[in-house]
């Protein structure tokens, strides 16, 4: 999930509340990768969204973090090898592909993946990591159609998890960095 304001902005010059938006499996990289890149932007003066800074307890998250992302100008999904198996993560990136077909020049919203882990193959669903994290997502959905008799909410619909698919080939098609290309 991403997050986090950058305690006092310098002058948010991309526009928007946030000038970027970590989405971020905290399973994966949390408290090493995602926490570096965090610090680095805040202390650059970069406004940047990450939840465990900006997320209060007791908030509702769903309907702020839309509007957390809407309000970013660049969007960095870190995919891990955990990333797809939280639907959180997943509503996030195909609000970021929405928002960045939307966008127009003057007011342009990018997508800049960071691969941690994991191969662009993997995000574009031509193996079976990210695959089967869906495909157990979709169980889970189909598990819940049992509870929705009793009155339970379903998390997730069947549009939903085809939008999810189409995110993850759609952001796989934008140039990223691969960490394990990088010597450090």
């Amino acid at each position: 999930m991403a997050n986090s304001e950058a305690g006092t902005s310098t002058g948010n010059t991309l526009g928007g509340e946030y000038q970027v938006f970590l989405s971020f499996r905290g399973l994966d990289t949390r408290r090493g990768f995602t926490n570096v890149l965090y610090h680095a932007l805040k202390d650059a003066g970069v406004h940047v969204f990450i939840d465990d800074e900006e997320l209060r307890p007791g908030e509702i998250i769903s309907g702020n973090l839309l509007r957390w992302i809407d309000n970013s100008k660049l969007y960095i999904p870190i995919f891990s090898p955990n990333y797809a198996s939280s639907h959180w993560c997943l509503r996030e990136l195909a609000k970021m592909v929405e928002n960045t077909s939307k966008s127009k020049d003057e007011n342009k919203k990018v997508i800049l993946p960071i691969f941690y882990d994991v191969k662009p193959d993997d995000v574009k669903l031509k193996t079976e990591l990210y695959k089967n994290a869906i495909s157990k997502l979709e169980q889970q959905k189909e598990d819940q159609k049992k509870w929705w008799s009793f009155g339970l909410r379903k998390k997730f619909s069947t549009e939903e998890v085809e939008m999810w698919r189409h995110a993850l080939c759609e952001v796989d098609d934008t140039k990223g960095w691969e960490l394990e290309k990088y010597s450090g």
